[in-house]
């Protein structure tokens, strides 16, 4: 990882977690080319899922909020496993899905979050088209789900 994207990751007191494998099958990210499409990220911490429920039933918009900036580190930490943060040319489609109950409308707020770590992280290689969607439930009852397509540098 180089440098500035380093001092950038502590000035914002985030420590990448070590992404542990998928539990079914599937892959955390495949490419065509130089488009990857990364997996989606619940708001796991250590393989625990963080601020369970739905939205709008229970979980504050702030929960939400901390859920969709865990989702984005987590991606982070899988795009630096998996391909280098120095490699991302620029972030293409981020989808962020938002567990919700039927009178719960702020999901771009939720997903915000996301978007706003990403940029911070990457500058205008984290600006992003996005897509924020209220489902009825998430995988292990996660309040928010965030998965990403991105374009890489030419590598070698």
């Amino acid at each position: 990882m180089n440098s500035k994207i380093a001092e950038l990751l502590r000035a914002e007191q985030i420590e990448l977690p070590i992404m542990a494998s998928p539990k079914y099958q599937y892959v955390t990210s495949s490419h065509s080319g130089v488009i990857y499409y990364f997996s989606g990220k619940t708001a796991q911490i250590n393989g625990v899922v963080e601020n369970q429920g739905q939205l709008g039933g229970g979980l504050s918009i702030a929960e939400g909020i901390a859920s969709a900036r865990i989702c984005a580190i987590n991606l982070l930490a899988q795009i630096e496993n998996d391909l280098g943060l120095e490699n991302v040319h620029r972030i293409l489609k981020l989808t962020g899905f938002v567990a919700s109950s039927h009178t719960f409308f702020e999901q771009p707020t939720v997903i915000n979050a996301a978007s706003e770590l990403f940029v911070k992280i990457l500058g205008e290689s984290g600006k992003h088209a996005r897509s924020a969607i209220g489902v009825a439930a998430l995988p292990g009852n996660s309040a928010v789900e965030i998965e990403l397509i991105l374009e890489s540098k030419e590598l070698g």
